[in-house]
């Protein structure tokens, strides 16, 4: 059973670690803290996302074997299944640099209960070598894994995590003709790209309680959230949903609902809280979830904590939006 993707604020989930085991020489990679990793996904749908996505790059996806990613789309299925939530999907990063190899790691992500996936352009490539000029590699790159993948494609444009390499609206609008191109994670922050293809593709859109099917368009930074629904998008991807759920999922939903003042209010708060945490990446979303939550741990190598100090400003930035954040009821 694959769940369609629907409208909504969706969590790129954090991956989380069981303390590493140390030598006196070595420090070994970390095994998968499972009982966190489903904690976490069933606490973010009960506070209102509408769906989950394992293995981005805020999941650590580039430092995970391909069978704990595998086994990190299971986790989730099953304690969302587990929870009475079967009804939501999951979207499963799934780049890699060739098709042969992102196409296992789909398979893999479709055995263990994804819907669709959410793939980035390579990397190698990205940044130019090997790759000629113009970008039309890397566009025959989505069509060939398009043509073969058992799960809808999301394509993934965030030209930080892609050695430069932007996707531009012409290019995503060919990739949009794909049967198996279902939509994209605009992580480019470009609300103008966004408008220019939503323009000529029928999006998903949501009503709250009446969402349509077609082409999602996705925001990937919380601080557009509002901006993309205002030029028809389906909502949002966002590492802040992992931190603030709730505060994420009433900016789209008054932006749905077309409660423009409340709503840009609502976005200014959210935008000036995430930059704490954005720009801290990872390190920083964990730190959070360790003061508030009692979970969160390190990152896995080569990514570092924060320092004791670090972890005290970052907490003491965002203290009075995470009490806004705490007033909120879940939805779920």
């Amino acid at each position: 059973m694959t769940r369609a993707l629907v409208a909504g604020i969706y969590a790129p989930t954090q991956t989380f670690f069981l303390p590493a085991a140390t030598t006196s020489s070595n420090q070994k990679p970390a095994a998968l803290d499972t009982a966190t990793i489903a904690k976490h996904a069933v606490r973010l749908v009960k506070a209102g996302c509408t769906g989950l996505v394992c293995n981005g790059s805020n999941g650590e996806a580039a430092l995970l074997t391909a069978a704990e990613r595998a086994q990190v789309v299971k986790i989730t299925r099953e304690a969302l299944d587990a929870a009475g939530f079967s009804q939501v999907p999951i979207i499963a990063g799934t780049s890699a640099n060739s098709v042969s190899d992102t196409l296992a790691l789909t398979h893999e992500a479709a055995t263990a209960g994804a819907d669709a996936v959410l793939v980035l352009s390579p990397t190698f490539v990205g940044g130019g070598v090997g790759m000629g000029p113009g970008g039309a590699g890397i566009e025959r790159f989505f069509q060939l894994v398009a043509d073969e993948s058992p799960l809808p494609l999301v394509l993934y444009n965030y030209p930080a995590a892609a050695a430069g390499f932007d996707l531009d609206s012409d290019a995503l609008l060919r990739l949009a003709a794909h049967p198996n191109i279902v939509g994209t994670k605009f992580t480019c922050g470009s609300v103008g790209k966004m408008a220019r293809v939503i323009g000529q593709v029928a999006p998903v859109v949501s009503e709250l309680d009446n969402t349509t099917t077609g082409y999602i368009a996705f925001s990937g930074v919380a601080d557009f959230i509002l901006p993309a629904v205002i030029v028809g998008g389906s909502g949002a991807i966002v590492g802040a949903a992992n931190v603030f759920p709730r505060a994420c999922v009433e900016v789209y939903n008054l932006s749905v609902a077309g409660k423009l003042a409340e709503a840009r209010t609502k976005q200014q708060a959210l935008a000036k809280a995430d930059w704490s945490l954005t720009k801290r990446a990872i390190p920083g979303f964990k730190t959070i979830l360790d003061h508030y939550h009692g979970y969160g741990g390190s990152p896995r190598l080569p990514i570092l904590p924060i320092s004791t100090e670090g972890a005290k400003e970052m907490c003491d930035e965002i203290a009075e939006y995470m009490k806004y954040e705490q007033s909120l009821p879940d939805i779920a």
